[in-house]
């Protein structure tokens, strides 16, 4: 019979048996457990023999908000044959580590561990220029936008296929082409690669950011499967996530919205990860409520935020204001990520440093407010 320890809140406990355990589980979803054979704390979310099913018994619960796990404990429990003094190794130690002098942000707790784990494991690195390193068991597999690829080790074969690989296993090849042309839509390449980890162990692969910015991991089952976001964001995720068009119904919006009709949809049951530029916020909004947003900085939102646009203020506001005719108004209930970099603005920055490049007239002219008629030119 196995013994169970918990760490909960930085207090550890036990041993239990499997049968207490599970009513530790289901009372405290974010905790730490360890029993022997383990090489470190694990998540209990990871842990086969705990795991919280749904009613269908296959399905398990997702992962718990970050605001709920407990901190993971460094010492292992005090057991027969051990002292207080054993501390635990991190299995990262003795894996292949990136040599940078740039100080690592943020990981799932999986990562570096020598247990096999449910999804995709990472960790990203950096803080102005990030880049994200994936950690994939055998046979699992991620993908990523053609040329994102940084480093990766010898067991992981890449594969370059049309469209996202949503299709890969049952649909021919018209409705891969047709994947591709989606992509192809939304200013991507028609191709993605596929990392499969081939080799025995655990392999890593690595994507850079394009330009300076935030990877944000996000899990799509923390809102019911589906992201919208700004072209060209998703970085790399779990195999099967189907990358996809969303077009803005209201003709106006799509119009004078900043950023066209076309917007990025992902879907699936996986982690995504989402390149943002600058310095991200999130925000949650309740039902009805409203906020006034550059349409620029508008990274992501949940299906259920209405997008609609609002003219901004008066004439002499939209002329010599910088900021363009119209800004985006964001209607609750749901989910938005805010960006405080846009690629746009940024490159247009860089294109007025240019000799030559830049426009002749300041951008509080009149000349610059009706260069601005769709929107900032920044962006």
């Amino acid at each position: 019979m196995n013994q169970w320890y918990f760490s909960i809140d930085g207090k550890q406990s036990g041993p239990v048996d499997d049968a207490m355990a599970k009513v530790m589980v289901r009372e405290n979803p974010g905790s730490y457990c360890w029993k022997q054979g383990f090489s470190d704390w694990l998540p209990v979310y990871e842990v086969p023999e705990l795991r919280r099913m749904k009613k269908d018994g296959v399905t398990p619960f997702p992962p718990p908000p970050a605001n709920m796990m407990s901190p993971k404990p460094t010492a292992l429990p005090q057991v027969a044959g051990q002292t207080s003094t054993n501390v635990a190794t991190p299995a990262s130690q003795t894996a292949i580590q990136p040599q940078t002098t740039a100080k690592a942000t943020q990981a799932s707790a999986g990562f570096g561990s020598a247990q096999y784990t449910e999804g995709i494991d990472y960790k990203i690195y950096g803080t102005e220029t990030q880049f994200l390193e994936l950690e994939l068991d055998p046979k699992e597999s991620a993908v990523a936008e053609a040329g994102a690829m940084m480093y990766k080790t010898s067991g992981v074969e890449m594969e370059t296929i049309f469209g996202d690989g949503s299709q890969q296993q049952s649909s021919g090849f018209m409705s891969q082409l047709m994947g591709a042309g989606r992509r192809l839509i939304t200013g991507e390449s028609l191709f993605t690669t596929v990392f499969t980890q081939t080799g025995s162990g655990k392999g890593k692969v690595a994507f850079g950011a394009p330009f300076p910015g935030t990877i944000l991991p996000i899990s799509l089952p923390d809102y019911h499967g589906k992201l919208i976001c700004q072209k060209d964001s998703f970085l790399a995720g779990a195999k099967g996530v189907e990358i996809g068009l969303h077009f803005q119904k209201k003709i106006l919006t799509g119009l004078f919205g900043g950023e066209g009709f076309i917007l990025q949809k992902l879907e699936g049951d996986g982690l995504v990860f989402v390149h943002m530029g600058g310095t991200v916020h999130k925000i949650e909004l309740g039902i009805g409520e409203t906020l006034h947003v550059d349409t620029g900085c508008l990274a992501a939102m949940t299906e259920s935020v209405d997008y609609d646009i609002q003219r901004a203020g008066g004439i002499k506001t939209m002329l010599f204001g910088g900021e363009g005719f119209f800004f985006a108004t964001l209607t609750g209930p749901g989910t938005v990520w805010l960006q405080s970099l846009p690629f746009s603005r940024l490159a247009g920055r860089m294109l007025a440093a240019v000799p030559g490049g830049g426009r002749s007239q300041g951008e509080g002219s009149l000349l610059g407010g009706l260069g601005d008629l769709f929107g900032d030119s920044r962006r």
